[in-house]
C-alpha cells in the first residue's frame, strides 16, 4: 500500500494544481504494486492516472536541428509529434507496467541521477507484426511529448551500402544533442543481411557500429529498436539493451479486451464472446481492431449502435 508520504505527496501536488505531479506520483505508485503481484490494482490506478490527465496542449512542436531532414538523412529518417497515449496501446499488463515505469523514470531523471541512477534509455520490443510494437514507441513519444524520430535501417542498408556506418553516425550524433525517441525499426536486418550469401562483411561493419555508438550513447533520448525476428539477433546485441519486452499473439481476453475498447460507445449485449475469440485466435492484435473498426463503420452506415456477433464474424473472415 502506498505510505504516508506518497499521500501527502500526492494530496500536496493535487492541491496545489500540479497535473505533472500528480501523475508522476500515480504511475509511481501503479508501478510498485505492478511488482507487488497486484496487477488489477496497478491497472485501476495507470487508468484513473490518465483519465485525470489533461489532454496537451496543442501547439507547434520547437523546430530542432533534425526535424526536418535534409539531403541523405531524409532517406532513411522521419520526425513526427505523436499523440497517442500508452491507454490507446492494447498491452499485456506486465508490457504496460513496464512502459508506464519506463515513462516515470524518464520524467524523474534528476531524482535517480542525485543517487547515482540513470532511468533506462535503451528497450527492444520483439514480437510478430501486429502486435503493438511500433505504436508502444508512438505512445512514450506522446507521453513524453517527444519527437518521435523513425529510422528505417533495411533501406539505410540498401541504400546507402558502405556509407551506412556514417549514416549511423549522424543519426546517433542527433540522439546525443536532440532530444526525442528514436525508433530503429526491424533491428534485425543487420542480423539477416549478415548472413546471407552476398555478405561482404558490410552488415557485421554496421552491426559493430551500431553497438558502438550504442554503448557510447550518453544523451537524454530513448533509443527503441523493434524486431519481429528475435531469434536471429546476436547475443551481443540483446546484452546492449537496458529493457527487453517480447510482444505475443494475443490471447482470448486480450482479443475480448481489444474489441471491447475499440467499440466503446455501441452496444454489445448478448455478444457470443467464445465464438467471436475462437474465430480471431491466430490473428494480430491490428488484425483484430481492424475488424472492429469494420463491424463499427457498417453498424454507423446502418444507423445502429448495435453490434451482433455475426457482424464481428463477418468481420473477422
Amino acid at each position: 500500500m502506498a505510505s504516508a508520504q506518497q499521500i501527502i505527496g500526492l494530496v500536496k501536488s493535487h492541491a496545489e494544481g500540479d497535473a505533472d505531479r500528480f501523475y508522476d506520483l500515480a504511475m509511481q505508485l501503479s508501478a510498485a504494486e505492478e511488482q507487488k503481484g497486484h496487477t488489477r490494482l496497478a491497472e485501476q490506478l495507470r487508468q484513473w492516472a490518465e483519465a485525470g490527465q489533461k489532454p496537451p496542449a496543442k501547439r507547434t512542436p520547437a523546430i530542432t536541428p533534425i526535424a526536418t531532414p535534409r539531403g541523405d538523412l531524409a532517406e532513411f529518417l522521419a520526425a513526427s509529434y505523436p499523440t497517442e497515449r500508452l491507454v490507446d496501446v492494447i498491452l499485456p499488463d506486465r508490457i504496460e507496467g513496464e512502459l508506464a515505469h519506463l515513462v516515470v523514470e524518464t520524467r524523474m531523471r534528476e531524482k535517480l541521477e542525485a543517487k547515482g541512477l540513470k532511468p533506462r534509455r535503451r528497450v527492444l520490443l520483439s514480437g510478430p507484426p501486429g502486435t503493438g510494437k511500433t505504436l508502444s514507441a508512438s505512445a512514450l513519444a506522446g507521453e513524453l511529448q517527444y519527437p518521435l524520430f523513425s529510422v528505417m535501417l533495411h533501406g539505410l542498408i540498401t541504400k546507402f551500402m558502405g556509407e551506412t556506418a556514417q549514416k549511423l553516425k549522424m543519426i546517433f550524433d542527433a540522439v546525443k544533442t536532440t532530444r526525442g525517441i528514436y525508433l530503429f525499426d526491424e533491428i534485425d536486418a543487420l542480423a539477416a543481411a549478415r548472413g546471407g550469401e552476398n555478405d561482404v562483411g558490410e552488415a557485421r561493419r554496421v552491426l559493430n557500429s551500431f553497438l558502438q555508438f550504442l554503448d557510447e550513447d550518453t544523451g537524454p533520448s530513448i533509443v527503441i529498436a523493434t524486431t519481429n525476428l528475435p531469434g536471429i539477433l546476436d547475443r551481443a546485441v540483446l546484452r546492449r539493451f537496458d529493457l527487453v519486452l517480447p510482444y505475443v499473439m494475443p490471447d482470448g481476453p486480450a482479443i475480448r479486451q481489444a474489441l471491447e475498447r475499440r467499440l466503446i460507445g455501441f452496444s454489445l449485449a448478448r455478444m457470443g464472446w467464445k465464438r467471436v475469440t475462437d474465430v480471431a485466435m491466430g490473428l494480430s492484435t491490428a488484425d483484430v481492431v481492424a475488424a472492429a473498426e469494420d463491424a463499427a463503420r457498417r453498424a454507423v452506415l446502418n444507423d445502429t449502435d448495435k453490434i451482433a456477433t455475426q457482424d464481428l464474424l463477418d468481420a473477422l473472415e
